[in-house]
């Protein structure tokens, strides 16, 4: 891992943070809400991180989502009443008060479309260099 900023990738997750706003500010559904914010997380967090670092995508992945997962985990745990952070709209908001089994394959289902596309991506550069090389 080294740092190089990506304007493509930081530009992916300034807009995917946006749509998050949105999402948590004024969709109030049963469906986009709960698994379309879970869903999006992840690919924020990872744009966010290649934004900045340039890094594998198979250590960057399994990286977002142990780290998405841990965070589910805490919420099973109830960790953010047992600091004392419950009143906290930002702790609320970034840690969540609720474990669901929905909300990991949400996660991992983000993953993997990170993953076939990075791969897609990838596949195109590569029959294009071979075209023009």
């Amino acid at each position: 891992m080294k740092f190089k900023f990506d304007k493509y990738y930081f530009a992916l997750a300034v807009l995917l943070f946006n749509v998050e706003v949105l999402i948590a500010d004024f969709v109030h559904d049963s469906i986009i809400r709960p698994y379309g914010g879970d869903f999006l997380v992840v690919i924020l967090i990872y744009c966010t991180i290649k934004a900045f670092i340039k890094s594998n995508l198979s250590v960057t992945a399994i990286g977002v989502l142990i780290f998405a997962y841990v965070v589910e985990i805490t919420q099973y745990y109830h960790l953010i009443y047992k600091l004392g952070w419950e009143n906290s709209a930002i702790a609320r908001n970034l840690l969540g008060t609720t474990f669901r089994w929905e909300d990991m394959l949400a996660y991992t289902l983000g993953m993997i479309l990170v993953v076939l596309i990075e791969t897609w991506l990838a596949g195109l550069k590569q029959v294009s260099a071979t075209k023009n090389g």
